[in-house]
């Protein structure tokens, strides 16, 4: 697992998987445009959903859960990273998103 920037992120956005792994009512607030939304505690009941052939960047508010989650994703054999700074950062940023 890597940690990429958010400039990264959004450079690499429409050819990865966003994988949005914060809770409802945080993604209430905006989310990443194409992103999916598996809330953490549902990503191994939920897997199936990510495609295995591509890379995926893990989002979270802040990239600490993102990280664990990123790491999880490798251990079962995806390509994943996270984006340092999380969502607080990529608003900051003015980076696009949808709610």
């Amino acid at each position: 697992m890597a940690e990429i920037t958010i400039h990264d992120a959004n450079a690499r956005r429409d050819q990865d998987q966003i994988l949005d792994v914060r809770e409802d009512f945080e993604v209430a607030e905006g989310m990443i445009p194409g992103a999916l939304h598996i809330p953490m505690g549902q990503l191994m009941s939920r897997l199936d959903e990510l495609d295995k052939t591509r890379p995926v960047i893990v989002v979270c508010r802040s990239g600490n859960r993102s990280a664990r989650v990123a790491d999880a994703l490798t251990t079962a054999g995806y390509t994943a990273d996270t984006m340092g700074g999380g969502m607080l950062d990529w608003q900051g940023e003015g980076f696009p998103t949808t709610r």
